[in-house]
């Protein structure tokens, strides 16, 4: 994944999240990331996403992992 691409999924994240009322502690908690890993996905030097954290953040928002990337 380049970096511009995840710029673009952080900031989509951060996005969803705060729409949907979000905490990043919140969103660790329903998707079952590790908090710190959220902060890594949503900084402004994100860390590479992998599928099942894509997937499972995607179904905390109740919508698929298509859609999460979609940008």
């Amino acid at each position: 994944m380049n970096k511009a691409i995840q710029i673009k999924l952080a900031k989509r994240i951060r996005s969803l999240r705060e729409e949907h009322g979000l905490t990043q502690e919140r969103l660790a908690e329903i998707s079952g990331v590790d908090y710190k890993h959220v902060q890594l996905l949503e900084s402004k030097n994100p860390s590479i996403a992998k599928i099942d954290t894509i997937e499972k953040i995607a179904k905390a928002f109740k919508i698929s992992p298509s859609k999460l990337i979609d940008f």
